[in-house]
């Protein structure tokens, strides 16, 4: 009976240090397709875009509101010299469904406007015919500080 509740006790933090580790394996699996999707739409690879994010990606920006195919043109639209992404954090709401922030540094222009700046980003990735796709991203460009009136 004691070698009985000892290897179940085994096997069940077995599983804990499994599951565990299975989740921060995840972890690292979203942030570098995230940052696959940006090297992508930096390098203007859509194809390679095309296999990270879902057909029914949702978008949602300051200037509207895309789908993939508008997400492809804005990619054409614009020049991104650099990019450094930051500070991610990624939770799992259920075992299909990563939720990733993160900060992002910018150096890029947009049909030849300035669009550069540091901007907070979420995306939501879904595990669809085994594999992780991004199904939707924001972003919000970070305003600068302001000194109070005198």
């Amino acid at each position: 009976m004691k070698k009985l509740i000892s290897y179940t006790l085994i096997a069940l933090c077995a599983t804990i240090a499994i599951s565990f580790a299975a989740s921060d394996n995840n972890k690292d699996a979203i942030i570098s397709k995230e940052k696959a999707a940006w090297q992508a739409f930096k390098d203007k690879k859509q194809d390679d875009f095309k296999k990270l994010v879902s057909a029914d990606l949702v978008a949602v920006y300051s200037n509207g509101i895309l789908t993939l195919q508008k997400e492809l043109d804005a990619m054409a639209k614009t020049e991104m010299q650099s990019f450094d992404l930051s500070d991610f954090n990624v939770v799992f709401p259920d075992p299909g469904t990563a939720i990733i922030s993160y900060k992002a540094k910018v150096q890029s222009t947009s049909e030849g406007k300035d669009t550069s700046g540091s901007y907070n980003n979420g995306s939501v990735w879904r595990m669809i015919k085994g594999q992780w796709q991004a199904v939707f991203h924001s972003d919000m460009k970070e305003e600068s500080a302001t000194q109070p009136a005198e």
